[in-house]
Parts: structure tokens; C-alpha cells; sequence
């Protein structure tokens, strides 16, 4: 009878066992997933080292030809002062070219074709700062009426030592405002799970960019300052 009775409680016993086995490791992965996760941004603020201008040739003409063939004409003036002015032919680029009829619109609604219209855009990156508003001037005066200067935008050629700057900046902000939490709880931090970069560093320009006349009339472009951001996630083990 005794051991009937012993056979029979074994498999109790088995399952027992089993049940603690699987407990156990439970309660511990529980314990090992708390941590606390948070967003963070850091940004610095840079003089742009560049100047985009971007410049349009425009002449009407009796007829299409005409009217690209004068277009063309100045554009080789303002090229050529782009040039004189020390700017590298890899950093003029043409944006677009075009030539279509021109029309008068008259205020009861009918239009009468004057002739056409050529166009030639030129983007310009001034890598020399100090040089910008003399080469606003240089081009006006190469192309005299039929330039049309459509912006004129200072920016950051090599945004990646700032970027690298920002980082830092997003990672001491991370930790700070991690630490913060972990107080506030009465944990401590541990080590760090991941961190996630969201997305490419961003650059905000400045609100206003200008070009604008001194007393002695030459044009001085404002570089102001811009700032880059990186944004991070952070997770850190408690």
C-alpha cells in the first residue's frame, strides 16, 4: 500500500516542479524589463558658411528665336561677371530655360500677343560670405534690366560638425531629463538599451534673410544664425 501511495504522488510532485520552473524565470524577466524611455532634442546655433542666389535672365522679342538668342546674350554677361567675381563654373547651375508668346491682358478680359518671352534661372552657391551682396551687384550690373534676383539665402554647406555638436547636446538633455524620472521614482538608472536617432538632423533658417542697400549703396547680404536639431529616443535599464 505504501508503495502504491508513493507511485501515485509522483506525478503531483512532477507537476510542482514544473509549475515553479516556469514562475520563477517569469518573476526575474519582469523585474529585468523596467526602464524608462524619453525623448530629447539638442540644438546649437551656426553662421551659415554660403549663399544661394538665385537669378533670372528675362528679355521679350519680336519673335521666339529672337527673344532666347537675346536671353542667351545676357545670361553670357552674367555668367561672365559670376566668373570675375570668382565663383566656380561647379557652382552656377542652370535651372531652367524657357521661351513661350507673351501677352497684354486688358481689363475686360481680352489679351493681345506683344511678342516673346525667353528666361534663363541660374542657382549660384557663393561659398565666399564676405562676397555675397558684391556679387548680388555684379550680376545686376552684367545684366542691367533684364535680371530678375529671386533670392538671395544664406545657409550651411557642411552641416555635419554642427549635427555632431547637437548630439551631444540631446544626449546630455536625454540623460538629465532620465535622471529626473528616476529620482522622482526612487530608482536608479542602469545601463542604456538602445538610442534612436529620429530622423535626419534638421536646419532652420532664419525667419528673414536679406539683401539689403548700405549708405553706399552696395548691397550686403545678412547672414544671421541657424539652428540644427537632432532629435533622440533613449532607453535606459533600471
Amino acid at each position: 500500500m505504501k508503495t502504491s501511495l508513493i507511485k501515485k504522488s509522483l506525478p503531483v510532485a512532477a507537476v510542482l516542479a514544473l509549475i515553479a520552473a516556469i514562475t520563477i524565470p517569469a518573476s526575474a524577466n519582469a523585474a529585468a524589463t523596467r526602464y524608462i524611455t524619453v525623448n530629447a532634442e539638442g540644438t546649437v546655433k551656426i553662421t551659415p558658411d554660403a549663399v544661394r542666389l538665385n537669378a533670372t535672365v528675362s528679355v521679350v522679342a519680336t519673335t521666339n528665336k529672337e527673344a532666347l538668342a537675346q536671353t542667351s546674350s545676357a545670361a553670357a554677361a552674367v555668367r561672365k561677371a559670376l566668373i570675375a567675381a570668382k565663383i566656380s563654373t561647379k557652382d552656377i547651375a542652370t535651372q531652367n530655360i524657357t521661351a513661350y508668346p507673351e501677352y497684354k491682358y486688358e481689363t475686360n478680359g481680352s489679351s493681345t500677343a506683344i511678342g516673346y518671352r525667353g528666361s534663363q534661372s541660374f542657382n549660384v552657391v557663393i561659398r565666399a560670405t564676405s562676397t555675397a551682396g558684391a556679387v548680388v551687384d555684379a550680376v545686376v550690373a552684367a545684366g542691367g534690366d533684364a535680371v530678375q534676383i529671386n533670392s538671395v539665402s544664406p545657409f550651411i554647406l557642411d552641416a555635419s560638425k554642427a549635427a555632431e555638436s547637437a548630439r551631444a547636446v540631446a544626449v546630455k538633455n536625454a540623460k538629465a531629463k532620465a535622471s529626473s524620472y528616476a529620482k522622482l521614482l526612487g530608482v536608479a538608472l542602469g545601463k542604456v538599451n538602445y538610442l534612436t536617432e529620429n530622423g535626419s538632423p534638421s536646419i532652420t533658417p532664419p525667419l528673414y534673410a536679406s539683401a539689403a542697400k548700405t549708405e553706399s549703396d552696395a548691397t550686403v547680404v545678412d547672414l544671421g544664425r541657424q539652428d540644427v536639431t537632432v532629435s533622440i529616443t533613449v532607453q535606459w535599464a533600471l
